[in-house]
C-alpha cells in the first residue's frame, strides 16, 4: 500500500494490526477515502487535526455521510479546545457532511451523555471510527484509572481527570467496539513510550480497543 515504509507488522500486545508508515495523515485520508464510509467518528488532538486537514484535501463526496464525535471537551464548539470546533475549522466547514451530530449542548453534563448514548445506541454502527493514543495510554477520554472503562451497559459517559482539563464527554469501550473498523493514528515520538508499553501487554486504556477490525497507523517516531 503506498506510504506504507515498513509494511504490516506483527501487532504483538497491540489489539489489532499495525501498519508504520511514512506519513499518518496522508495514509488517514487515503484509507477514509478508500472505505469511503457513510458515517464516521471524528477524535481529537494535533495528530487527528493534521489528519483532518489532509482529509479536506481529497475529492471526496460529504453530502451523506453522517459525523460523530467519540470525546469531547464539555465546551461549546467556538471554544478553542473543543474537538468539533477544531473539526469543522479544518475539515467539515468546508466539506458539509450530511449531519454533524455535536456532543456539547447548553445543560447538565449527564442530560448531555445521556442524550449521545440514545443518539449512539439508536444510530446504525459508525463505519469507520477515528482515535487517537495519548502518551498515558488514554484514547477517547478514557484515561488511566477512569470508571468509564468499567462501564458495559452505556455508550456514553461523563468523565474528567485530575491531569486533563475540562469534564468531558467519551464513548465508552462498549461504543468503540459498535464500530466495524476503528482506526487508530499515532504520530511522533511522545507517543513512543505508552505504545511500546501497549505492544508489551501492559493494561493501558487503548490495548482494550476491541472492534470487528482495529487498525493502528503509526510512524517511525512512534513506533521505534
Amino acid at each position: 500500500m503506498p506510504g506504507v515504509r515498513i509494511g504490516q507488522i506483527l501487532a504483538m500486545g497491540l489489539p489489532g494490526e499495525m501498519r508504520v508508515v511514512e506519513d499518518v495523515p496522508t495514509h488517514f485520508a487515503d484509507l477514509v477515502v478508500a472505505n469511503a464510509p457513510r458515517s464516521i467518528g471524528l477524535s481529537g488532538g494535533d495528530t487527528a487535526r493534521r489528519c483532518y486537514e489532509r482529509l479536506a484535501a481529497r475529492p471526496f463526496d460529504w453530502s451523506d455521510i453522517e459525523v460523530f464525535f467519540s470525546d469531547e471537551r464539555f465546551v461549546p464548539p467556538e471554544h478553542a479546545e473543543s474537538n468539533e470546533g477544531m473539526a469543522r475549522a479544518v475539515l467539515l466547514d468546508a466539506v458539509h457532511p450530511k449531519v454533524i451530530h455535536s456532543m456539547y449542548w447548553p445543560g447538565p453534563i449527564e442530560a448531555a451523555a445521556d442524550a449521545y448514548h440514545a443518539l449512539v445506541r439508536d444510530s446504525p454502527p459508525i463505519d469507520l471510527l477515528h482515535l487517537g493514543l495519548g502518551p498515558d495510554g488514554h484514547t477517547a477520554s478514557l484515561f488511566p484509572g477512569s470508571p468509564g472503562l468499567a462501564v458495559d451497559d452505556r455508550f456514553v459517559v461523563a468523565t474528567e481527570s485530575a491531569q486533563h482539563p475540562h469534564t468531558r464527554l467519551t464513548f465508552t469501550l462498549p461504543a468503540i467496539a459498535r464500530s466495524p473498523l476503528v482506526v487508530v493514528t499515532v504520530s511522533g515520538a511522545e507517543k513512543r513510550d505508552a505504545l511500546a508499553r501497549i505492544r508489551a501487554g501492559e493494561d493501558l486504556p487503548a490495548a482494550r480497543i476491541s472492534a470487528k477490525r482495529v487498525l493502528w497507523l503509526a510512524d517511525e517516531a512512534a513506533a521505534g
